[in-house]
């Protein structure tokens, strides 16, 4: 079975995201798992979005990517360029993939200025994930 990592720098809200909707599109064909190079616990927020499109992450953890240094992934998709860029030497053959999404737990303001961003780039995310299941995942 193929192993997907996820990863994102705090592993709170982005790769959360992308670790449920990845779990939800592959129905089973992979091990999905998601890291941050440190850990901020899961987003209330990011919960809530997905919760909204019938995806339950509250049961998720906030994972440092030490956790799984000895796990050889196939796929390592980073969500944040700071992860890119500061993401541990892998020794493994896994396949790396990146995407810079935009950080939603920046956002202020007002509660429908804040949640705005989390459903933008919850779709963003879905819409990302759905495509690499479909052609890395068959």
């Amino acid at each position: 079975m193929k192993k997907v990592l996820v990863l994102c720098t705090g592993n709170s809200c982005r790769s959360q995201i992308a670790e449920g909707y990845l779990r939800h599109f592959a129905n089973n064909k992979a091990l999905i798992y998601s890291a941050g190079i440190e850990t901020h616990g899961v987003n209330p927020r990011a919960i809530e979005t997905m919760k909204a499109d019938g995806i339950d992450i509250s049961s998720h953890t906030s994972n440092n990517i030490n956790e799984y240094k000895n796990i050889d992934f196939d796929f390592v998709i980073t969500v944040c360029d700071n992860a890119k860029e500061s993401c541990p030497f892998f020794p493994s053959n896994a396949l790396k993939f990146h995407y810079n999404f935009p950080d939603p737990a920046k956002a202020t303001g007002t509660e429908a200025e804040i949640k705005a961003p989390f459903a933008e780039v919850r779709d963003l995310i879905k819409n990302y994930c759905q495509n690499f299941v479909q052609e890395n995942l068959h």
